[in-house]
């Protein structure tokens, strides 16, 4: 039986972005590894797509800047821990549902991102851009993952009794120490 897992990172697939993604769309290079994580883990949990939960799970795993931005210890330890359980069957009544707000179409097909996952990419690009950055990095798109209140990753968050509006916050901290 062939694994279902891309042996692939998104660096090696000869320049090609992986599916779902704007090719033309600025993301700085740690955002390559978050997203093949996320794409990763969405094959082998068996889901449809990418959504905001991949996402959220990548970034605690391959992005040190959004794990401070949310309080690194006891607090990402929480998150890690819903996101594993997620993984292991506890996220089973999502697996049938696209993950959507209502507020974009639905994507149909086995590859790219949830609606919402879409959206988050693009406003982590938006974001970057207003800062006028060269390129999203993990903390626009953690701040993107936390802005639509029916993303998997603020359920995420909720049960670990972390506020969005809190990251939101620490968000806006971190950029103004780093600027």
């Amino acid at each position: 039986m062939q694994s279902r897992i891309p042996r692939q990172s998104a660096g090696e697939q000869g320049g090609r972005r992986p599916d779902g993604t704007d090719a033309d769309a600025p993301f700085r290079a740690e955002l390559a590894s978050v997203v093949s994580g996320a794409r990763r883990r969405a094959v082998r949990d068996g889901d449809r797509q990418i959504d905001t939960a991949h996402l959220l799970h990548s970034l605690l795993e391959y992005d040190p800047e959004a794990r401070t931005v949310l309080g690194e210890g006891a607090r990402v330890a929480r998150l890690l821990g819903y996101l594993v359980q997620r993984s292991i069957g506890y996220g089973l009544r999502w697996q049938a549902a696209v993950e959507d707000s209502g507020a974009v179409p639905v994507v149909t097909g086995a590859a790219g991102f949830s609606p919402l996952a879409a959206a988050a990419m693009e406003a982590a690009r938006a974001r970057a851009e207003r800062r006028g950055a060269a390129g999203a990095c993990g903390v626009d798109l953690l701040a993107a993952l936390v802005a639509d209140p029916q993303a998997r990753a603020v359920e995420v968050l909720a049960r670990a009794a972390v506020e969005p509006q809190a990251v939101l916050a620490r968000v806006d901290d971190h950029f103004e120490a780093t600027a």
